[in-house]
C-alpha cells in the first residue's frame, strides 16, 4: 500500500511537472508586430493553417489586437470557414465602429457564404458610422444586384463570386443643385439662394468644385468655391476650401482648414479654422468639433470663436443630432444654432452691405432636415427647413423673425 501511495504520489508530480512544462511553451513572449507580419505571409503564401497558429498565440496576450484578428477572420473566411470568420469580425466592429476594413472583410465574408441579406444588412450598418464610403457603398450595391439575381432566378444554383469579382463599378462622380430661400417677417425682401457643384471621389480625397449664386435685397451675386477632403490616413482626413467673388454680397475671399481625427469609443474629433476677407475689413474665425457615434444615432458639437480687436470676442456654435435610417445616407436631423457660423447672409442698412457684421449679433437657429434616395437608384434628396430670430442689424435689442427652406438634390454616375 505504502508502494503505490509512493508512485501515485511520483505521477501526480510528474504530470504537473509535465504540464507546468507544456503551458510555459505555448506562452507567447515575442514581438507582436514581427509576429503578425510572419503570418500574414504565410497567410498569403497559402500556409494558412501556421498563420493561425502564429496569430492565436498572439492573440492569447494581446486579444485586442484588431489587426491579428481581422487577418485571423480572414483566413477562416478564405477557407469557407464562415462562422468562425464571422465571430471574429463581429467581436471587432462592436468595439471599433469605424473600422472600414473589417467591416468590409465581414460584408465579404458573408458574400462567400451566400448569406445576401446578412451581407446587405452589415453594409447599411457600416454606412451609419462610416458615412458615403465608396467602397462599402459599392458593396452594398453588388448584395443588391446578388440578392435581385436569386429573386429572379429562384432555383438556381449560382457560386460565390470570386474574390477579384466583388469589386463593383464605383460611382465616383456626383453632380448637385441646391436650391433655398429665406423670407422676413419684417423689413426685408425674400433672399434666394442656389448652387451647382461637382464632386469627383479621388484616391487623395474628394474635391468639390461649386458655383453659388444669391439675389439678396435685389442685387446678384457670384461666388466660386472649391472643398478639398484630403486622405492623409486610416486616423486622419482634412477639410480645405477656398472661395472667392467680386460681387459685394459675398466675401472678396473666404478659406478654410480642419484636420479631422477618428477616435476610439466611437468619437470623433476636429480642429480648424475660417478666414473671410470683406472689402473693408477682415475675420478669422477658430472652429473644430467633437462628434459621436450612439447605435443609429450621431451628435456633433461645434464651437466658433471669432476674436475682434475693436472688441470683445465672439462665440457661437452648433449642435446637430442626426438619427440614421436604413443606411448613412438616410437621415433625418435637427440643427440647433447660436450665434452665426461664418457661412454668412449679409444685410443690408442704409443701402451699404454689413457682410462682417453678422459675427457679432444675436442670432438663434433651428434646422430641421431628412436626406434620402431613390429606391431604385443612388441618387440623393435633401430637404431642410429652418426658423431663425436674428436681431436686426440697424436696431440692437430688437429681433425679426425668418423662415427658411430648401432642397438639395444629387446625381451619382
Amino acid at each position: 500500500m505504502m508502494m503505490n501511495l509512493k508512485n501515485l504520489y511520483f505521477l501526480v508530480i510528474l504530470c504537473g511537472w509535465s504540464l507546468g512544462l507544456g503551458a510555459q511553451g505555448t506562452t507567447y513572449t515575442g514581438d507582436p508586430d514581427v509576429s503578425y507580419y510572419n503570418a500574414r505571409n504565410l497567410a498569403f503564401n497559402d500556409q494558412r493553417t501556421q498563420a493561425r497558429d502564429t496569430l492565436q498565440r498572439i492573440l492569447s496576450k494581446y486579444p485586442e489586437y484588431a489587426d491579428v484578428r481581422e487577418l485571423l477572420g480572414k483566413t477562416y473566411s478564405w477557407d469557407g470557414r464562415y462562422d468562425e470568420a464571422r465571430r471574429h469580425f463581429n467581436k471587432i466592429t462592436s468595439v471599433e465602429r469605424k473600422n472600414k476594413a473589417v467591416w468590409i472583410a465581414a460584408i465579404k465574408n458573408e458574400i462567400y457564404a451566400k448569406n445576401y441579406p446578412i451581407a446587405l444588412g452589415l453594409a447599411n450598418k457600416a454606412l451609419i458610422y462610416i458615412e458615403n464610403d465608396t467602397d462599402i457603398l459599392n458593396l452594398r450595391t453588388k448584395v443588391m444586384d446578388l440578392l435581385g439575381a436569386k429573386k429572379d432566378s429562384a432555383n438556381e444554383e449560382g457560386t460565390a463570386p470570386p474574390k477579384d469579382s466583388l469589386e463593383a463599378k464605383v460611382l465616383k462622380n456626383r453632380v448637385g443643385v441646391i436650391n433655398s430661400f429665406e423670407i422676413f417677417d419684417v423689413v426685408y425682401e425674400p433672399m434666394f439662394y442656389s448652387s451647382v457643384e461637382y464632386r469627383r471621389e479621388t484616391d487623395a480625397g474628394s474635391i468639390i468644385p461649386r458655383i453659388n449664386y444669391a439675389n439678396r435685397f435685389e442685387t446678384h451675386g457670384i461666388q466660386y468655391e472649391m472643398d478639398f477632403y484630403p486622405k492623409i490616413s486610416k486616423r486622419f482626413y482634412g477639410y480645405l476650401n477656398y472661395g472667392f467673388s467680386q460681387a459685394d454680397i459675398f466675401p472678396d475671399h473666404r478659406a478654410g482648414a480642419e484636420l479631422y481625427a477618428n477616435l476610439p469609443k466611437n468619437l470623433e474629433a476636429s480642429l480648424g479654422m475660417r478666414y473671410l476677407d470683406f472689402s473693408t475689413s477682415n475675420a478669422t474665425v477658430l472652429t473644430g468639433s467633437i462628434g459621436h457615434y450612439m447605435g443609429n444615432y450621431y451628435f456633433s458639437l461645434r464651437p466658433y470663436v471669432t476674436p475682434r480687436s475693436d472688441g470683445p470676442t465672439s462665440f457661437s456654435g452648433s449642435l446637430l443630432v442626426r438619427k440614421y435610417l436604413r443606411d448613412g445616407e438616410n437621415y433625418l436631423g435637427l440643427n440647433a444654432i447660436y450665434g452665426n457660423a461664418p457661412e454668412l447672409k449679409q444685410l443690408l442698412v442704409n443701402d451699404v452691405l454689413l457682410s462682417e457684421s453678422l459675427l457679432y449679433i444675436e442670432s438663434q437657429r433651428l434646422e430641421l432636415e431628412y436626406q434620402f434616395t431613390a429606391k431604385d437608384r443612388p441618387n440623393l434628396y435633401r430637404a431642410n427647413l429652418g426658423l431663425t430670430r436674428q436681431e436686426l442689424v440697424f436696431e440692437p435689442g430688437k429681433f425679426f423673425w425668418a423662415i427658411s427652406a430648401g432642397i438639395n438634390y444629387q446625381v451619382k454616375f
